[in-house]
């Protein structure tokens, strides 16, 4: 394999692998920031009435953003 040192451009059959590394990379983020969302969420749910409002958030804001999908919002 060689690399285009202008562009730093894989050339040659290991740029498939750069590319299919660069995938999963990218899945394994989004996944990780989708469960990180899903736990803020739980940890939303458990706030009591004072500290939501501490934070400036009512009970059924509240509500409302830990009844959203976990993985699709």
């Amino acid at each position: 394999m060689t690399t285009d040192v202008e562009n730093r451009i894989a050339v040659g059959p290991g740029r498939d692998w750069n590319v299919a590394i660069g995938i999963v990379r990218r899945a394994l983020t989004t996944l990780v920031s989708r469960l990180q969302k899903r736990r803020t969420r739980r940890d939303l749910s458990e706030l009591t009435d004072t500290q939501l409002l501490d934070i400036g958030v009512t009970r059924s804001e509240a509500k409302a953003e830990v009844n959203k999908s976990w993985f699709w919002s």
